[in-house]
């Protein structure tokens, strides 16, 4: 399955893919902001590949401009409520690509994916709370903030995580606007 937006493509990821992922899973500003360690080297970056974002429904972003894997965007696979019905958006990319509204345009192509093809009537996500640039995301693409939990990773203990849900009704009400 591939995607399109203006200015990017969506497809599933491949294990040519590994150099351009490490490029900027090794950036600290990347990982420890979504819960996971900058990678050590390339085949940690493709072990990431034929595990996490070997999952269905899971995306790299590549620029249409570059040619290269900037990113990723899909689904995490963590249903809230009733399984199948719901589901959870993960994403990252590059620092070189920030402030473009990238993320928030695969972002928003993909949440169409799943509300479309997949039939999920609510889509998740959640940020860290010192996170802007993914709250920012989140808001642009028209979530609204559901509950706040502290939760512990490797990088902190009591992390306040924030959570918020996108449900179907809402997010084709704003189409139509």
């Amino acid at each position: 399955m591939i995607l399109e937006t203006a200015r990017t493509l969506l497809r599933p990821f491949a294990d040519g893919d590994a150099s351009d992922l490490y490029a900027y899973a090794r950036d600290p500003r990347v990982g420890p902001a979504a819960g996971w360690k900058p990678h050590a080297n390339v085949e940690e970056s493709l072990r990431t590949i034929h595990t996490v974002f070997s999952a269905p429904n899971v995306f790299a972003i590549v620029d249409r401009e570059s040619g290269h894997v900037v990113g990723s965007v899909g689904f995490v696979g963590r249903p809230r409520g009733e399984e199948g019905l719901s589901d959870e958006l993960g994403y990252a990319l590059s620092p070189a690509y920030w402030g473009r509204g990238l993320m928030t345009e695969a972002a928003s192509r993909v949440l169409e994916y799943g509300f479309t093809v997949l039939g999920l009537q609510a889509i998740w996500c959640s940020h860290y709370a010192e996170n802007d640039r993914s709250r920012r995301v989140i808001e642009r693409c028209g979530f609204s903030h559901a509950f706040d939990q502290r939760l512990s990773d490797e990088f902190a203990e009591d992390r306040l995580t924030r959570f918020y849900v996108l449900l179907r009704e809402d997010w084709k009400r704003r189409r139509s606007r």
